[in-house]
């Protein structure tokens, strides 16, 4: 028998919500084991030797596990595995490494599962225990509880949630004090070249988005800016400087650092557009420059 199962199916809610219901311990524990068992408590730490760990009650038993992620390439692929603990320490008894793949669909999100463990025992044990029925069960939870979070307008959103490994008043004031915001802003290959900037409800920041022998004008109007939790901002652009979509940005403590969630709501270009677009992945690369210029400010 191989050592190796598979669960593909097609989830009925787009990438960018399958994939923050993954990554989000708050909405994981939703989700993540079968009902009427639950998840009672998830971290996680989403890069390679960064912690995994679920608490699970099934029935009387408390079922706690932790293991490691070996990769998470952003909205398109994650792996876990419970061969090493948090540190690098190997588990002298390991069961099983999974790896997750997402991919559009134009159903939702194409979600592709190989689970493969130490030993084809191991494998047969995982079957005989309801692999295909537990896995599947709670892929039906997590599409479930995916399209619960879409918003007015599900086919004209995307969301991108990061947890940035800095303190939230670095990260707020990464995204707010005009001499940093410039620096770091725009996917991977792109720098802004500013031509006014005013960060404060009803201010707004002229810019131009360069790169790729490209230039792209853009104008953020600001709305609501609550030091430290939220801000808000209408994004118009390009050749037309038409307004474009609506943005909201959330600021959340975790742990040590700050899970910063960025919610973009498009005037008239469709999610599928977008993300064909690349916008999901665009947001994301934006993301980890956020973090790397928060984690380059001396601690207050």
């Amino acid at each position: 028998m191989t050592t190796d199962l598979h669960l593909n199916r097609v989830i009925a809610a787009p990438r960018d919500l399958v994939w923050a219901c993954w990554t989000d311990p708050k909405l994981l524990v939703h989700w993540f084991c079968p009902k009427p068992h639950q998840t009672t408590a998830a971290e996680i730490d989403l890069r390679p030797g960064g912690i995994f760990r679920t608490v699970m009650k099934v029935g009387d038993q408390v079922m706690d596990n932790s293991g490691v992620f070996l990769e998470a390439v952003p909205t398109r692929k994650l792996v876990w595995t419970d061969a090493f603990t948090p540190g690098w320490h190997p588990n002298p008894d390991p069961f099983m490494t999974a790896i997750l793949e997402f991919s559009d669909h134009p159903e939702g999100t194409q979600y592709d599962v190989t689970v493969r463990h130490f030993s084809a025992e191991k494998a047969k044990s995982h079957e005989d225990m309801g692999f295909y029925g537990g896995w599947g069960t709670v892929a039906d939870q997590l599409g479930a509880y995916a399209r619960s979070m879409q918003g007015p307008r599900p086919d004209h959103e995307i969301t991108s949630t990061r947890v940035i490994n800095a303190p939230p008043a670095l990260v707020w004031e990464s995204w707010t004090n005009p001499d940093l915001l410039p620096k770091w802003f725009g996917p991977n290959g792109y720098h802004c070249e500013t031509h006014e900037i005013d960060i404060r409800p009803g201010g707004r920041w002229r810019f131009d988005m360069v790169g790729q022998g490209m230039r792209f004008p853009n104008l953020h109007e600001f709305g609501e800016v609550e030091p430290g939790k939220r801000l808000t901002y209408r994004l118009s652009g390009f050749d037309d400087m038409r307004h474009h979509a609506d943005v909201t940005v959330e600021f959340t403590p975790e742990g040590a650092g700050t899970r910063v969630t960025m919610r973009m709501s498009f005037v008239d270009m469709t999610t599928r557009d977008a993300m064909q677009f690349g916008a999901l992945e665009k947001g994301y690369e934006t993301l980890a420059k956020l973090e790397a210029t928060a984690q380059s400010l001396p601690a207050a």
